[in-house]
């Protein structure tokens, strides 16, 4: 049998180059003979830039730039020809600050903007940034200030929505001018607007730490700064991505895609699909949310394209087999129901690929 391996992070636990290794290695375990392919895939939040590297190649650049809080934070530019990639989280991911120190209302994006600009000036005439996995929700302000945008008063874009509370006036001028001539692409997995109920502050704030008696206030910090560039954009689908991380990029011309869906024409994953028995995918949690641009949901659509059998493996599963099937997902399989959720947490890799090993007693033929 020839099995395609593609998987998402666990997130807080395996990378998905990880997730990927730890499930052949269960496979072979059990089958050596079968062909395994691997694939692993990313919705363009945290590992975005490693999955597209372990897929494309392409030269890496290393920078410095400015996290969440200020503090310098290691990230990379993913070159690849003329084409360059760039992964938020990497500089305003949630992961980068421990719970009891987050402080969404003064968290900045300006590192993405500093990992934007590094990429235009490698020569990048198309720049794509994944956007996932953000720890911020200044609706991009950041990120325009680093390329140059002004504000009245000055330092209004770099404070967080907290400093947006004083904004009056934008110029993106400077932003515009810089990336002048280069198509900006931004890679989410979700397509909320910046603002309201269902935009970025409401329906993600919480979970990076903006307490629920403050998002009223929160989001009207962040609609002064799309009152002071162009209101109609906040509208847009996929404005709200990381925190509106996806407003800014619309304001300087970018368009928006599916991340799953990009990475998955990156991979070649529809051929190499085509070419397998069996289409093995994974996450660290498989519920019904998956359907929203998650990466099992992506891969499972592309293995019923090619009609061949999608199934998943996860940390914990969380739907029932009709919510499943439902997903595209033939059957779910979770290491926490295999070992238990403590074992799986401390040993991640070798809980995965024990499932591994023992899913492929039932569905491997070799």
């Amino acid at each position: 049998m020839r099995i395609l391996v593609a998987p998402d992070k666990f997130a807080g636990t395996l990378t998905a180059v990880e997730a990927a290794e730890a499930i052949a290695e269960g496979w072979r375990r059990r089958a050596p003979g079968d062909e395994l392919d691997l694939a692993p895939m990313s919705d363009g939040g945290p590992g975005f830039v490693d999955v597209l590297h372990t897929a494309l190649g392409g030269e890496l650049l290393a920078v410095t730039v400015t996290g969440p809080y200020g503090t310098p934070t290691p990230a990379t530019v993913l070159v690849d020809g003329t084409t360059a990639y760039v992964e938020a989280a990497q500089a305003c991911g949630l992961h980068l600050v421990p719970p009891d120190e987050r402080d969404p209302e003064r968290a900045t994006t300006r590192g993405v903007g500093e990992l934007l600009d590094a990429a235009v000036a490698a020569g990048a005439r198309t720049v794509v940034v994944g956007l996932g996995g953000s720890g911020t929700n200044d609706g991009g302000a950041g990120l325009l200030s680093a390329l140059g945008a002004t504000a009245v008063p000055a330092e209004a874009l770099d404070g967080g929505p907290a400093a947006l509370a004083t904004l009056e006036e934008v110029g993106l001028a400077a932003p515009r001018e810089r990336v002048a001539g280069v198509e900006l692409v931004a890679a989410s997995d979700v397509d909320n607007p910046l603002l309201g109920l269902t935009g970025a502050t409401n329906v993600y704030g919480p979970q990076k730490g903006v307490a629920e008696d403050r998002l009223q206030t929160v989001d009207a910090m962040v609609e002064r700064l799309a009152e002071a560039t162009d209101k109609s954009v906040a509208k847009v689908r996929g404005a709200g991505a990381a925190g509106g991380l996806g407003f800014a990029l619309l304001l300087l011309g970018g368009r928006r895609v599916p991340g799953i869906d990009l990475v998955a024409d990156a991979v070649r994953l529809g051929e190499r699909a085509a070419q397998a028995d069996l289409v093995v995918t994974g996450e660290g949690a498989f519920d019904f949310s998956s359907r929203s641009g998650k990466v099992p949901y992506g891969v499972a659509s592309v293995a019923a394209q090619a009609v061949r059998p999608c199934v998943a493996l996860a940390g914990k599963v969380l739907v029932g087999s009709r919510e499943m099937r439902a997903l595209g997902v033939e059957s779910a399989y979770s290491t926490s129901d295999l070992v238990g959720e403590e074992a799986s947490f401390a040993d991640p890799a070798g809980s995965l690929a024990a499932l591994a090993e023992r899913v492929a007693r039932s569905w491997s033929t070799g």
